[in-house]
């Protein structure tokens, strides 16, 4: 079983070396299950993208903005919230870890 604290140290430290600002593990899948370890330092984004079926952003640590057409939701640590089924984006707000849990077809 993977260590979710020891993760978020590695790969924010790695997100703060990356020219991108952000560092990724995928750390579960299993059939249509994902589950996505994202670190992003401060002001750090994922553009807009379209959404998988059905996913759920948990925040790990630090505060990040989802984007979408919908509404913006400001989340923080301990946060968990759905993914609207539109396009949507990730901004960090500083530096920050979430837990990203996908089905895709």
């Amino acid at each position: 079983m993977d260590d979710l604290n020891a993760l978020a140290v590695e790969h924010l430290a790695l997100a703060r070396t990356s020219p991108h600002g952000r560092s990724a593990h995928l750390l579960l899948r299993e059939d249509t299950l994902r589950q996505t370890v994202i670190a992003l330092t401060g002001g750090s984004a994922l553009d807009e993208h379209n959404a998988p079926p059905a996913a759920s952003l948990q925040v790990l640590r630090g505060a990040v903005r989802l984007t979408a057409p919908s509404g913006d939701v400001e989340l923080v640590a301990g946060s968990l919230h759905p993914i609207p089924q539109e396009r949507h984006g990730l901004l960090a707000l500083e530096d920050a870890v979430v837990l990203l849990t996908a089905v895709n077809d």
